[in-house]
């Protein structure tokens, strides 16, 4: 009778532990992803991708334990010149065609001071996929005085090099840079 108890109570457990886990969808109106490079050595280019998702798993309400999963779709690339979003749509960089997502999904996340993380993933872009380590700043959860729903807020930085995802190649430092400083902000709302 102890051991059917002691099962039922485990059960219990488990599926509470399930219900507590809450999804998080990224609120596209307030959010943004953005990439710095610098040409010539002299000049910082900044770009935003147009379209992207991001959504994040979590059972603790500091995000401690958090989970992110971004996609975003390549061809969105948008530097405001389009004659140069053409070309990193092209084989020389992004190639739209053959790779037309880019993907980070994290593996682990540590926190360095409150509200500071260092997040850890696989990023997957132009077909290969390699660990990343980026900063993530939990900015806080409030109610949204609008909707009445809690909204939390994040901002991601890090840097990432070309090299590593073989991105861009015909050009050379310092014709371009080969770190990329890659910056996010977004608000998020619960998804259940």
């Amino acid at each position: 009778m102890k051991k059917i108890v002691f099962l039922f109570a485990a059960a219990l457990l488990s599926v509470t532990a399930v219900s507590a886990q809450t999804t998080w969808k990224v609120d596209k109106a307030h959010a943004q992803l953005k990439f710095t490079i610098t040409h010539l050595a002299v000049s910082d280019v900044e770009g935003v991708f147009k379209d992207f998702d991001v959504s994040i798993v979590t059972n603790k309400p500091d995000f401690s334990d958090a989970k992110f999963n971004l996609v975003v779709q390549t061809a969105s690339v948008n530097t405001l010149v389009e004659k140069r979003d053409e070309d990193l749509r092209s084989a020389n960089f992004f190639d739209v065609d053959k790779f037309a997502t880019m993907t980070f999904t994290s593996t682990g996340i540590t926190k360095t001071t409150p509200n500071h993380y260092q997040l850890k993933g696989n990023l997957t872009l132009h077909g290969i996929t390699k660990p990343v380590v980026m900063n993530l700043w939990y900015r806080g959860t409030i109610t949204n005085p609008m909707s009445n729903a809690a909204d939390a807020g994040f901002q991601l930085t890090g840097v990432i090099k070309r090299s590593d995802f073989n991105f861009g190649s015909k050009y050379s430092a310092p014709i371009l840079s080969d770190e990329v400083q890659i910056t996010a902000n977004g608000e998020f709302g619960k998804a259940n």
